[in-house]
């Protein structure tokens, strides 16, 4: 199973749509994850119609009326997060995912236990905009950056990932767009 992942569109502030190159790489997957800050809902109608795959995003810091922006108004294919069993692994994805590099100090378990009700295998994660896939304690972390905004910079390609599924086993590549 090949599932698409993508985080941090911010549409509209990053533009009128999501870059073509989005719908190129995630040409016949089977599901999408979108890891939030989709500011529109719009982004997972697009992402629905034009791959013709299930869609699931979490909510993303900037789809909750933070900061004045307008909230993402519910949906549900959108939810804080969503655990999803696949091939024999459970998949966890969520926005904002205190990651073992950067949070030592909180245990990998407690993030999974808080975030997804208990132990998963991968946990899709965006807020960053920055890339990354790190295996940590069996768990591996896939953060696709951003297509739209990467390391938040304007005007430059940007990154989704592809995770592959397949008998319990996970591997994960991030795809630079443009």
């Amino acid at each position: 199973m090949r599932i698409g992942l993508i985080s941090d569109t911010h549409i509209p502030e990053a533009g009128p749509g999501l870059p073509d190159a989005v719908y190129s790489v995630f040409r016949g997957v089977d599901i999408i994850m979108h890891a939030g800050d989709l500011h529109v809902i719009d982004v997972l109608d697009w992402l629905e119609q034009r791959i013709g795959a299930p869609v699931y995003g979490a909510r993303g810091n900037g789809d909750t009326g933070y900061n004045g922006r307008p909230r993402v108004r519910d949906d549900p294919r959108l939810k804080e997060a969503h655990v999803l069993t696949l091939e024999g692994l459970r998949i966890g994805l969520a926005h904002a995912v205190p990651l073992p590099d950067e949070c030592p100090w909180i245990p990998v378990e407690q993030t999974m236990q808080r975030m997804f009700g208990g132990p998963v295998d991968v946990i899709v994660n965006g807020d960053t905009h920055v890339e990354q896939i790190l295996k940590h304690k069996g768990v591996l972390f896939v953060n696709p950056g951003s297509p739209t905004f990467p390391h938040n910079l304007v005007g430059v390609p940007g990154h989704v990932a592809l995770l592959e599924v397949r008998d319990g086993v996970a591997h994960a590549e991030i795809v630079k767009l443009g």
